[in-house]
């Protein structure tokens, strides 16, 4: 098979990793990719927003596979375009991504079918917003109805804050058209996990539970990012918690989104908070979690191609996938100044020193080669040092040794991916 990968970070890196070693790939590409992807796909100069340009390179090149990988070529519908020039791709067409593309549709569609999720509202009016967080008082949680890079929420401890959150957002466009609307819903108390599924329409197949560590600094302190690092499995997701995520969340879902003609094709990755009266849904996103595909492709023991095809083709209600029973764990590098302003170019070295670790593999988040080129950072989260071993605590330890021989000065990463995992003992 000919395949083609759309996107340049470190999911997409992972993805490649995984798919390059199926005896099924003939021919690996990657657009636009990064020098990681490059030693294993040849990379493609077409930016994962130009959608006309990857069809017609898809088209050209006789793609058998079409993946996509970040939500936003998604939520623009880029699997419609390449669907109807024929080409097989994963993932979900716009009328289905919009379970990601907007927070409020997503927040309806569990009314209307009784699916657990924190009580809300929707507002467009700033002063109406600030009013309601004044009467709930906090904690309360505000969120940008778009796309928002993983910095549309804030959890506000205080009123000032939730209402400062809503201004931001309605009144100074700190998100553009994705936060001229927001959702402002109740604090949910629990522990966080992420569940995956992947989905034909039909049929949902469960993957592995990942814990993904939002905070920009140790403790979960400091504002929120796209993740700083994960790992799998998740001791709190017992066998009873996932079965009760399959069942009142992620099968309601999928069957909503067919009676509703958006039939879901795709990765649905399911952000839950485990509650004492079970799970509930924080938000859908409608791809693989980054940085959490970077722990599940270290554990899938399978092929992914053919479950990759068999979501496209409708045939999950008779696949299965094995997993190595191991934990994984990855920690993110990010540039100094994550999340709000990260400094950009800062040389890195030693990723082979790290990678000659039994169980270690490092995936390129945001890396670029200069004029001269050395490699560099080019984005927030540049590296994801990830690791496998028996257990979480085995695969923490090797990470952060990993992480240890990568000269990066200006780069920095959280201590303490996984505490809660270790806390449990």
């Amino acid at each position: 098979m000919r395949i083609l990968v759309v996107g340049s970070g470190g999911r997409e890196h992972a993805l490649c990793w995984a798919i390059a070693a199926s005896p099924l790939c003939d021919k690996l590409y990657c657009a636009p990719g990064n020098p990681g992807i490059a030693k294993l796909a040849e990379l493609v100069p077409i930016a994962a927003m130009e959608l006309d340009k990857i069809v017609a390179f898809a088209r050209d090149r006789a793609i058998d596979l079409l993946v996509v990988g970040p939500e936003q070529p998604l939520v623009a519908g880029l699997v419609d375009k390449a669907e109807d020039a024929g080409i097989k791709t994963f993932g979900p067409r716009a009328a289905a991504a919009v379970l990601e593309g907007s927070k409020g549709f997503t927040k309806d569609l569990c009314a209307r079918h009784g699916i657990p999720t924190a009580a809300y509202r929707r507002f467009t009016d700033a002063e109406a917003a600030c009013d309601y967080v004044a009467a709930k008082g906090a904690p309360i949680v505000v969120k940008a109805d778009g796309l928002a890079a993983g910095k549309g929420v804030t959890v506000a401890r205080a009123v000032g804050e939730a209402q400062q959150a809503i201004r931001d957002a309605l009144l100074g466009g700190r998100f553009g058209q994705s936060g001229s609307s927001v959702v402002v819903e109740e604090f949910l108390e629990g522990e966080i996990a992420s569940y995956f599924a992947l989905v034909d329409g039909a049929h949902a197949l469960p993957l592995v539970t990942v814990q993904d560590h939002k905070a920009v600094g140790d403790g979960d302190t400091g504002p929120n990012t796209g993740g700083m690092g994960c790992y799998s499995p998740v001791p709190a997701m017992t066998e009873a918690m996932a079965e009760a995520t399959l069942n009142r969340i992620v099968r309601p879902t999928v069957a909503a989104m067919a009676a509703e003609g958006r039939p879901y094709k795709g990765v649905l990755f399911t952000e839950l908070m485990i509650c004492r009266d079970g799970p509930k849904l924080i938000e859908f996103n409608v791809r693989f979690g980054d940085p959490e595909c970077q722990v599940m492709m270290l554990r899938l023991k399978s092929d992914i191609v053919p479950a990759l095809l068999a979501a496209c083709d409708g045939e999950l209600n008779s696949f299965d996938l094995r997993w190595h029973d191991d934990a994984a764990l990855s920690v993110v590098i990010a540039a100094k100044g994550y999340p709000e302003k990260p400094v950009a170019g800062g040389p890195i070295r030693g990723i082979e020193r790290a990678e000659a670790l039994p169980g270690v593999t490092v995936f390129h988040a945001g890396t670029k080669n200069d004029s001269q080129g050395r490699l560099v950072a080019a984005g927030g989260r540049v590296l994801n040092v990830t690791a496998r071993s028996a257990t979480v605590a085995e695969a923490q330890a090797l990470a952060y040794r990993a992480v240890d021989l990568i000269d990066f000065p200006d780069g920095f990463c959280r201590r303490d991916i996984g505490w809660r995992a270790l806390r449990r003992g």
